[in-house]
């Protein structure tokens, strides 16, 4: 595909799908509590889906979804779609967000909020799909942040073990069993535990996340 000219505007030729739960206290990352209060994990997780989400807006795509485990909030910016997560285990709702998708299309989660433009770049220029069937990028807990399909097939995420230190892998044995030609983003780590948070945070200083996490004093602290 040709790239456009300076100046001009193109959307890209691939659909990003930002997978998230709304920032509720003592519903996203539980397993920061302790050292941090619920009402505090909630503002970490409110700073990382901001982050991916800056990320994403300044990337070309054919269209930008949050596809969402509750309500929208002031956290989410103009050029995004919102779709409902379906019910079900983790496989089946990235199924499911595969599922209602046509075209090239990538999807992310809200958990690696050191990502940037730079990073996602590689699957979401306009060549990205040239000799390429799908892209990956593992997880450093075995898991995995990132999956682009160019041709989207739910069949390929039902069944694969999810939240186990094999997700990753197993996952990426199921494209190539599939005989698909897999091109891999970096490894990135995702964000559970504290010391994550700060690894992270120290990985990505300039970020929301990493000015939310400075502010917060853990609770061992007080």
């Amino acid at each position: 595909m040709t790239e456009p000219a300076a100046g001009e505007e193109c959307p890209g030729p691939t659909t990003v799908l930002v997978i998230a739960k709304e920032p509720v206290p003592g519903r996203v990352k539980t397993r920061l509590t302790p050292p941090y209060t619920p009402d505090e994990a909630a503002q970490l997780a409110e700073a990382a889906l901001y982050d991916t989400l800056r990320a994403v807006r300044a990337m070309p795509a054919r269209r930008r979804v949050v596809v969402l485990d509750g309500r929208p909030g002031s956290w989410l910016p103009a050029g995004f779609d919102v779709r409902p997560q379906c019910p079900g285990g983790l496989d089946e709702r990235l199924a499911a967000a595969f599922a209602d998708s046509t075209g090239p299309t990538l999807l992310i989660g809200m958990d690696t909020p050191q990502v940037t433009p730079q990073l996602l770049a590689p699957a979401l220029d306009f060549d990205a799909w040239e000799d390429c069937d799908a892209w990956f990028g593992a997880a450093e807990d075995g898991g995995f942040w990132a999956l682009g399909l160019a041709a989207p097939d739910p069949r390929l995420l039902r069944g694969v073990p999810m939240s186990t230190d094999r997700t990753g892998a197993a996952q990426r044995a199921r494209l190539t069993a599939a005989g698909l030609r897999v091109r891999e983003l970096p490894p990135l780590r995702d964000v559970d535990t504290a010391d994550d948070a700060e690894r992270v945070a120290a990985a990505a200083p300039g970020g929301r996340f990493a000015a939310t996490l400075a502010r917060l004093t853990p609770v061992a602290e007080r």
